[in-house]
């Protein structure tokens, strides 16, 4: 199936999870710790995901995050043992693409594995959408920001790319997570919220007072035509 990296402290969940998902049919690469996570992804381009602990020793599995999106878009799926949103929208602000609360159904892992894979590898149409000074590749899966080049994660790239498709049209919360997320239930909302927010950070002259991609209350998100 995939080759994943497991960065997971507690030996007898990281053998448990890793036996689990070797019967699944993947491949995985156990790492104790944070500085050990990291040399995995620096140490290979075959890997085809991060499973991310949050608290790991040395190093906090946020912080791993962080220093991963600096390079790299490796699909990263957090494990975490509570479902606290604080944690969750912590977990999404440093990059991460996916959440799953601890402990898990191997089987219900194995599905966001693969959610996140097929998100991953989607192939867009040949062609350039322009939005103001928002140029989105679609083809190369790249986005300027006035012929400035957007550092986006995967879910970011996807969020962008949805909501410019159809620029001019609010599209609901519940709309996005269905479609860049894959999700069809409403509690994971604040997924779409910190993604937004992230977005905004990179494309907004000033994130507080945003003029290109606005809320609108009680429905959802709209990126603006010009």
């Amino acid at each position: 199936m995939a080759s994943l990296i497991l960065a997971e402290d507690d030996q007898e969940l990281a053998r448990a999870l890793t036996l689990a998902l070797e019967r699944l049919g993947h491949q995985v690469h156990a790492a104790p710790d944070g500085p050990g996570a990291l040399a995995a992804v620096e140490s290979s381009t075959a890997h085809e995901a991060l499973l991310l602990d949050v608290m790991l020793p040395d190093m906090d599995g946020f912080e791993v995050c962080r220093r991963v999106r600096r390079h790299h878009q490796i699909p990263i799926i957090m494990l975490t043992a509570r479902s606290d949103a604080i944690d969750i929208v912590a977990g999404l602000e440093a990059g991460a693409d996916d959440y799953v609360t601890k402990p898990v159904e191997p089987r219900v892992l194995d599905a966001r594995i693969k959610a996140v894979l097929r998100r991953s590898a989607g192939q867009p149409d040949a062609q350039l959408i322009t939005i103001g000074g928002l140029v989105l590749d679609q083809n190369a899966c790249e986005a300027l920001a006035d012929g400035r080049p957007l550092a986006l994660t995967p879910t970011e790239w996807r969020l962008l790319l949805e909501l410019a498709r159809h620029a001019g049209t609010v599209l609901s919360r519940h709309v996005l997570l269905e479609r860049d997320w894959g999700y069809d239930y409403t509690g994971d909302s604040r997924m779409v919220d910190a993604a937004v927010q992230r977005l905004r950070a990179k494309i907004e002259d000033d994130p507080s007072h945003p003029t290109m991609l606005l809320t609108v209350r009680g429905m959802g998100y709209r990126l603006v035509r010009e």
